[in-house]
């Protein structure tokens, strides 16, 4: 059979095992598809006709009270009818939101039968606009990328998945967190590397590169969230998670998966990146030995380690701008900012995960000339 078509051949069967995965992942059952707060409820968008906002108390910037609201109901059961709505205000500027006329809205309608009991306001509507924000990616994707982009798709979408429908109902159901948090990575990093590569040796090699890494930064957040004494409840939201019924969580061995897990795909990353360098230069030059592979597997990786370090602290700190404002308009010495535990927890995500991408770059480099040279 001609190259050619054994690359369609391949990208049909990848395609296939993309749809199969993606299809069992949506069937799966979390658990907590009939959780209590929906009972009796219907989720529905609305357009927002009348407001009335004289039961809102505001206090220079914080607003608390209600805002009523007459709405058109735009789907569900009560589509068509014009009810009162109600938007709960909490004096909080991060969670509260004030609707206009003109506003389309998601709502939670109560009702018994066909008759309201009553009827809240959710938040704007947004659900439309990230359809088409990720159709404009997902697009994006495959026009510059092609096959390529279009597998990262099913990529991109089995992980979205595969968190949701396994990973946070296991964490919920009480299942060891590490544990738990590494067997799920290793599989995302087996599909998300196999959807870049195919069947072939490449896959094999970034695999067991990024292996390494995932598991040096597991082993050193264990040890290292122990020696800091940060506990999990550090993490946003996770007090609101013991108070509604899980208090028997253990949030710190949460936290401690999240570290390798947050630091899982700029380690993948590094490891494609060396893997694909090494067997360009492997085809480019067909009697390069091992060794010489793996030098120039190792300068790629001093290269991006220097950028992929950067990435991480950036993405985990680029959520904590407002924060370090406060820091320096309050004149917070800065051995106090570096001791505060929520601080502490950001360091112990950059610099471990950092750990991980030390030690990718070296072992992928030497399995990937090892596997995709000739020689042996």
């Amino acid at each position: 059979m001609k190259p050619d078509g054994l690359l369609k051949n391949s990208v049909f069967r990848l395609i296939i095992i993309g749809i199969i995965l993606t299809g069992v992942l949506i069937l799966v059952p979390t658990g907590y598809e009939d959780a209590l707060i929906y009972k009796d409820a219907e989720r529905v968008k609305a357009e927002i006709l009348s407001v009335d906002n004289t039961s809102i108390r505001s206090s220079g910037l914080i607003q608390s009270g209600e805002q009523k609201c007459e709405i058109l109901v735009k789907s569900g059961l009560f589509k068509g009818k014009e009810i009162e709505g109600v938007n709960l205000l909490t004096g909080s500027l991060e969670e509260d939101k004030i609707f206009d006329v003109g506003d389309v809205c998601l709502a939670t309608i109560s009702h018994s039968g066909e008759e309201v009991t009553s009827c809240i306001l959710t938040d704007h509507y947004r659900l439309d606009k990230e359809i088409i924000l990720l159709g404009l990616f997902f697009a994006l994707l495959i026009i510059f990328a092609g096959k390529n982009g279009f597998l990262a798709i099913f990529s991109f979408v089995i992980t979205i998945l595969t968190v949701w429908k396994v990973l946070v109902p296991a964490y919920l159901n009480g299942a060891n967190p590490v544990w738990t948090g590494i067997n799920i990575t290793i599989f995302l990093t087996i599909i998300i590397i196999f959807f870049v590569y195919g069947f072939d040796k490449r896959t094999l090699s970034a695999v067991l590169g990024s292996l390494l890494g995932i598991f040096t930064t597991c082993i050193m957040g264990i040890i290292f969230t122990d020696l800091f004494k940060i506990h999990g409840a550090v993490m946003s939201h996770s007090e609101s998670l013991l108070y509604s019924g899980y208090q028997d969580l253990n949030l710190t061995s949460v936290f401690m998966s999240s570290i390798f897990i947050g630091a899982s795909g700029a380690m993948m990353d590094l490891s494609v990146d060396i893997t694909s360098a090494v067997n360009e230069v492997v085809e480019k030059k067909p009697d390069i030995g091992w060794k010489e592979a793996a030098r120039s597997g190792m300068n790629v990786g001093r290269a991006a380690m220097g950028t992929m370090t950067t990435t991480l602290l950036l993405a985990y700190s680029g959520s904590y701008i407002t924060l370090l404002m406060v820091f320096m308009a309050q004149g917070t010495p800065i051995d106090h900012i570096l001791n505060y535990k929520y601080v502490s927890s950001e360091i112990l995500h950059t610099v471990i995960g950092s750990f991980g991408l030390v030690t990718v770059a070296p072992f992928t480099a030497l399995v990937s000339a090892f596997m995709l040279t000739k020689k042996r």
